[in-house]
């Protein structure tokens, strides 16, 4: 296991089991009957990994996800556990794994990110400035950036290569993709569970403005994978911040971004080091994040 200087890990090594992925947060190793997914303190920003993380980042995703899977537990969805000492095979390295892994099923990953928006902001309102629409998706005049939207939106998008960018897409490219009915089962599944956790999330003082989802297929079945509603994955803001007409503060990595955008740096690998004060500060808000929705502590 490889640890940066503020003890985040940012590097896995599993003897004797096969690594089949590594994601710019995930690893992914295959136990034969089942996944293990490891999820990494690393961080990346505008496409780059930073050469040090963010520590308990991995487990804040991790447990995060656990909550949302275990509150929605209707939708089927990948997870096994999250305790890794049921595999015996895992035993010797649980001290590292524990709390930021799960073992999940094996599932064909359907090839779309499923996005949706409940508010204007990000992409989504450089288009609506541009054009009056959001992924050819038209819209009423008068929102301001971060206004509510009147309704969630699905803007689903291809998934890119590591080093490569999603591409938005319509529905009707969806279904192109993989048959109307699937691409109707997951933006009508997206939708479900955007508006379950957004109006949950608002009871606890946190604005869920957008998120994506992956799903896969088990024996024609369709369910929900990968990670979930995680700081990663969405944008949570908190309640008594918001404002519409700003871009509101988020419970993520933007401090990280923030300090990039002051660097003469190219956006292009490799990123540079980031200070232990920015590191703190982001370590916080991901610790915010999973209490406020958890109402429990790392």
């Amino acid at each position: 296991m490889k640890y940066d200087r503020n003890n985040a890990l940012i590097g896995t090594n599993l003897p004797g089991i096969k690594l089949i992925n590594q994601g710019k947060v995930r690893d992914v190793y295959d136990l034969g009957d089942s996944l293990l997914f490891v999820a990494t303190d690393r961080l990346s920003a505008f496409d780059v990994v930073m050469p040090n993380g963010i520590p308990q980042k991995g487990e804040v995703l991790t447990q995060i996800s656990k909550f949302w899977f275990d509150l929605m537990s209707d939708v089927p969805n990948h997870l096994i556990t999250c305790d890794v000492t049921t595999r015996p095979e895992l035993k010797e390295y649980a001290k590292d794994l524990q709390g930021r892994s799960m073992i999940v099923k094996k599932a064909k990953i359907l090839p779309v990110e499923c996005i949706v928006r409940g508010y204007l902001v990000g992409s989504g309102w450089k288009d609506y400035q541009k054009t009056g629409m959001v992924s050819g998706i038209k819209l009423r005049d008068g929102y301001q950036q971060a206004s509510k939207l009147d309704e969630p939106l699905f803007t689903p998008s291809t998934k890119a290569a590591i080093g490569e960018h999603d591409e938005a897409i319509s529905f009707e490219q969806v279904a192109e993709l993989i048959g109307i009915e699937k691409a109707t089962k997951i933006r009508d599944l997206s939708l479900k569970i955007y508006t379950t956790a957004r109006d949950y999330a608002e009871e606890k003082g946190i604005i869920l403005a957008d998120t994506k989802f992956e799903f896969g297929e088990i024996d024609g079945e369709i369910i929900l994978a990968d990670e979930v509603l995680t700081p990663d994955s969405s944008r949570f803001w908190p309640r008594d911040q918001y404002q519409v007409g700003t871009s509101p503060v988020s419970l993520d990595k933007q401090f990280v971004r923030d300090y990039l955008e002051t660097l003469d740096w190219d956006k292009v690998a490799p990123g540079p080091d980031i200070p232990d004060d920015v590191v703190a500060k982001t370590q916080a808000k991901y610790l915010e994040a999973y209490t406020k929705l958890s109402g429990k502590t790392l």
